[in-house]
């Protein structure tokens, strides 16, 4: 064989393992609850509701205890490779401070519909169909939040900048940009630069949108909520200047940012006032509306 078929044969091997190693790495298999809010006493109504591209979602609504008309609704989004049973913890502390609650698995994860990959993009437009399916419930539509844990929080914010009606957004461990999460995995990987950006660029061709698009940082600003960002400074799976970016690129009086110490990616709602905090979050900005 030729020298320049050998390199044509080299690079379409290339591909191939670059392609192999990603769906390898972001392959997921839907991961479903075991438990569900009657292990702690609650009444809840399981929903399956439409998101984009004809899948459907399958989530928990939890009415409030009093007045669920009147009371404001919670979005909670599970972050990746979890589902909805991961916000039990936060149905449990939540619930009491009289919120309508709705719980679900994005697609790919949990009990909803599979859509060829997970994506933190995905996720965006997941917590959008989640908030318009809250809407056409009997609730105050001028009180919507959402809480997104890691991925979950990320797509939270690209949300909140495409669907109007969320009013305050939670974010706990969120990325600032999809890149700097995946290069942070690549890097601990020791996997050569020259791999991770044809990785990156096969990921972003598999996905059909640029990450410019729905990345966190480029669209924090351009949502009419406010945000109270969270992030523990021993995450050493989001690393903590991920929290300080969003901070930076949110307008001016937009955002909270939290930083605890001695906290990681999974357990900054062992903080003492955690909840409280988060509730307190909420009411001031369902308050201003």
């Amino acid at each position: 064989m030729t020298i320049p078929t050998l390199i044509i044969i080299a690079f379409i091997l290339l591909i191939l393992l670059v392609r192999f190693f990603t769906l390898k790495m972001y392959a997921l298999k839907p991961n479903k609850h075991s438990d569900t809010p009657e292990k702690l006493g609650l009444e809840y109504e399981e929903v399956r509701f439409p998101t984009e591209n004809n899948r459907t979602l399958y989530g928990w609504w939890i009415p409030a205890e009093e007045d669920s008309k009147q009371a404001p609704i919670l979005i909670l989004v599970h972050g990746w490779s979890r589902n909805l049973g991961r916000m039990l913890r936060y149905i449990q502390h939540l619930h009491p401070f009289n919120y309508n609650l709705l719980a679900f698995d994005a697609r790919h994860h949990g009990s909803s519909d599979q859509d060829d990959h997970a994506s933190m993009y995905k996720f965006g437009q997941d917590v959008k169909a989640a908030v318009q399916y809250a809407l056409t419930r009997d609730i105050d539509k001028n009180k919507v939040g959402v809480i997104g844990l890691s991925i979950g929080g990320a797509g939270s914010i690209y949300a909140a900048a495409i669907e109007p009606a969320i009013k305050a957004v939670v974010t706990v461990g969120a990325p600032a940009h999809p890149v700097d999460v995946m290069q942070h995995e690549f890097k601990k990987l020791h996997i050569p630069a020259f791999f991770r950006w044809l990785i990156l660029k096969q990921i972003e061709i598999k996905m059909g949108v640029k990450y410019e698009q729905f990345a966190p940082v480029n669209n924090i600003a351009k949502a009419d909520a406010s945000f109270l960002v969270i992030h523990g400074e021993d995450d050493k799976v989001v690393p903590p200047h991920q929290g300080e970016k969003l901070n930076k690129a949110a307008r001016p009086g937009q955002c909270d940012y939290w930083l605890i110490s001695e906290r990681g990616h999974s357990n900054c709602h062992h903080e003492p006032g955690f909840w409280e905090r988060v509730d307190t979050f909420f009411q001031i900005q369902f308050k201003k509306g």
